[in-house]
């Protein structure tokens, strides 16, 4: 967020835990993209900001309260509740210390992932399909105005990759269920409390392999009944997802437009084998 609408998602989290009896008169930020995630102090509860235009806070909230309640790895929430203040939107989670910086071991996180597929089998909440996705992706392509530095060729290039690969993975056949959508290693907290899965505001349906594209390579290999070639055109669509967000002209991920050059030269060298 820009360094004025930041200032005020966080004086709109601050105040809207203090009427709820929590003691905020600070704030620390711990992510800040097109949605702000702070640490309010000195109550120590996680808060998540976002515009409200945002559409998909009271989603998130309620497929995490199920999960919470089956024993799914998820970071518990504060309060589960949605709230709106000042054109922002603002959800309370709990906060979590994090543990010594360390690698995951792969295999522990294909079983955090494989725990919370089962629990999310048992979520029954109407969410997007992965295509959707697929298709905001496709739109942002064709869409001059909104990506005005995508060359012509690249623009040919990404939207023949997402036509391909939706099909590829849409017609495999295999089970799909509710998804994380997102469990790339930034959504994977290591605590005292165990692997714990956050940002679940990119719920969708869809095969595990999908959800599995997100994660290190190496998590596959320890993940049961994985259709490893379903996994690598997975991997692919979400490589060219993430490309074409970067060129998105209101993208604010960090040195976004240098890796959707770097994507889309990684997107060539994988067409080319």
């Amino acid at each position: 967020m820009q360094a004025s609408a930041a200032q005020r998602a966080t004086q709109a989290a601050i105040s809207i835990a203090s009427s709820l009896g929590l003691t905020a008169y600070d704030a620390a930020v711990l992510h800040d993209s097109n949605r702000l995630t702070l640490r309010l102090l000195p109550c120590d509860v996680l808060a998540r900001v976002a515009p409200a235009s945002h559409q998909c806070a009271q989603l998130e909230v309620d497929v995490v309260q199920r999960l919470f309640e089956v024993g799914s790895p998820v970071a518990a929430l504060e309060t589960p509740e949605v709230f709106v203040r000042d054109d922002h939107v603002v959800t309370l989670w709990t906060y979590y210390e994090p543990v010594p910086d360390q690698a995951i071991p792969p295999a522990d996180y294909a079983r955090a992932l494989e725990r919370l597929h089962a629990g999310m089998r048992e979520v029954d909440l109407p969410t997007p399909h992965f295509t959707d996705r697929v298709s905001e992706a496709r739109a942002l392509v064709a869409d001059h105005d909104r990506t005005p530095k995508l060359a012509d060729a690249d623009r040919v290039f990404l939207a023949g990759a997402l036509d391909r690969l939706r099909r590829a993975v849409g017609d495999s056949g295999r089970p799909e269920q509710v998804l994380h959508g997102e469990p790339h290693p930034g959504n994977l907290l290591s605590t005292r409390s165990g692997l714990l899965f956050v940002d679940f505001e990119t719920c969708c349906r869809g095969p595990v392999e999908f959800d599995l594209a997100h994660a290190p390579d190496e998590v596959g290999d320890h993940y049961p009944g994985v259709d490893h070639r379903l996994l690598r055109d997975c991997r692919t669509l979400v490589l060219a997802m993430i490309t074409t967000w970067r060129w998105d002209r209101d993208d604010q991920f960090p040195d976004g437009r240098r890796l959707g050059i770097d994507w889309l030269s990684e997107l060539r060298k994988t067409a080319a084998r």
